[in-house]
């Protein structure tokens, strides 16, 4: 079986400030880490490697830094590590990231795709599905649990609001993995040092035969124009009276900050 796991670098939410002059997310100094939901798809890619065979390729679409997250995939168990990197994708959103990250997993081959739930630095929860969408292949979102492997599909528990469902999902096919479903291990010595030699295939727009049109600020439908942090004040408004009283002037409150 072969495994595309897609990571994707983000800065620390620990650290992350906007800058009060651009309105734009502070990035200097910030430190950029593997996407937390990333880490459980991809450990529990490197556990169904571990338990039909297979292979684990992790796959990342950002500037040529991110290559320290495909290392960190490959230490904790990945044995293929390609970079889909292009100043050609800047600005993408959620549309045009799947769009390029089908043409590269296209590209490389695949009979599962893996990806984590959401990304912290954007909590869309919109590439996987969408991914799945392009590639025409059956999803399962919020999957907390592999119960089976049959051959052609895969057993599998989506987390819910009241509890879970139990599905079978054929192959070729992606899931979208939450925190729930394993406890991601810590890179061994050996895995370090074979991540430190690895090379890593970088693929360019070119090199995946994909439409310039649609990639990018080019190829995306919406655009982030402002980001910005709530102002907080201390003003209150005490409500007397009848309560039909209250009700009324309550409205007349909410309608002047419409």
């Amino acid at each position: 079986m072969k495994i595309v796991v897609c990571v994707k670098q983000v800065p620390d939410a620990k650290d992350v400030r906007l800058d009060p002059k651009t309105n734009t997310l502070a990035r200097e100094g910030v430190e950029s880490i593997m996407n937390p939901y990333d880490r459980h798809a991809l450990e529990e890619a490197v556990r169904l490697k571990e338990k039909v065979g297979g292979t684990v390729v992790a796959l990342s679409m950002g500037p040529p830094q991110a290559g320290e997250v495909l290392r960190e995939a490959v230490a904790c168990g990945a044995d293929e590590a390609v970079l889909v990197s292009d100043r050609a994708f800047a600005g993408a959103d959620t549309w045009a990231t799947s769009y390029t990250l089908a043409r590269a997993v296209r590209k490389v081959g695949f009979d599962l795709v893996i990806c984590g739930k959401q990304a912290i630095d954007g909590d869309t929860a919109q590439v996987g599905p969408g991914l799945a969408c392009r590639l025409d292949i059956p999803y399962v979102t919020c999957v907390r649990a592999v119960t089976g492997v049959d051959g052609d599909k895969l057993e599998l528990q989506r987390l819910m609001d009241d509890g879970y469902d139990e599905l079978e999902m054929p192959l070729p096919g992606l899931f979208t993995v939450v925190r729930e479903i394993n406890e991601p291990r810590v890179p061994s010595l050996k895995g370090k040092m074979r991540a430190r030699k690895i090379e890593i295939t970088t693929l360019s727009g070119g090199d995946i035969d994909a439409d310039p049109a649609c990639l990018g600020l080019a190829g995306s439908p919406t655009q982030v124009v402002k980001v910005f942090s709530p102002q907080f004040n201390r003003d209150k408004t005490m409500i007397c009276g009848e309560v039909e009283a209250q009700v009324e002037e309550l409205v007349a409150v909410l309608e002047k900050l419409v």
